[in-house]
């Protein structure tokens, strides 16, 4: 995967500017990319063996990554062995063939085997197709939070799978 730091930075960078980017002014959106979309970003989350990067890739090309680890979002007592799905891109170009819903399902399944219960993800408030997607796998909205892109905040929703025990006590 470190041979794959440029092509992380690059799909990172591509996906997050042709879905985020018209929200922000360039000056915030370069800070941000710098910030989070560069290689040494990427190999950071890929040295720490507490997170999973995962590469969709299509004809040699890639199409789609996630990433996945130990929760770190400003939940309220944050429960021990939270884990997060920290990003779900996917190239426009690929959408609406279900490669970000494999790739969502992987993740998933790499945060249960690790452990990680329950799982959470932030999703932008007005990002209903994901939360749409996220909804049908049992993630229900439980708060929220402020998410700088540069100066800019942006409303995060905060979203909650209960373990396979607290669903079937409720």
């Amino acid at each position: 995967m470190l041979a794959d730091l440029d092509t992380l930075a690059s799909l990172g960078r591509r996906t997050f500017t042709d879905t985020f980017g018209h929200l922000y002014r360039s000056d915030d959106l370069a800070y941000f990319l710098d910030e989070s979309h560069s290689p040494e970003a990427y190999r950071r989350l890929v040295e720490d063996e507490h997170y999973v990067v995962l590469l969709a890739e299509e004809d040699d090309r890639a199409i789609a990554y996630g990433v996945a680890g130990p929760c770190g979002l400003p939940v309220v007592d944050l429960e021990p062995h939270a884990g997060e799905i920290k990003r779900l891109y996917v190239l426009a170009s690929a959408q609406g063939r279900q490669v970000g819903t494999r790739l969502f399902e992987r993740l998933v399944t790499h945060l249960e085997q690790q452990g990680h219960d329950p799982l959470y993800l932030s999703v932008w408030s007005e990002n209903l197709g994901a939360q749409r997607l996220y909804a049908r796998y049992g993630f229900v909205k439980c708060g929220e939070y402020g998410f700088p892109v540069g100066r800019q905040i942006d409303r995060e929703f905060i979203f909650r799978r209960p373990s396979p025990s607290q669903a079937t006590l409720a």
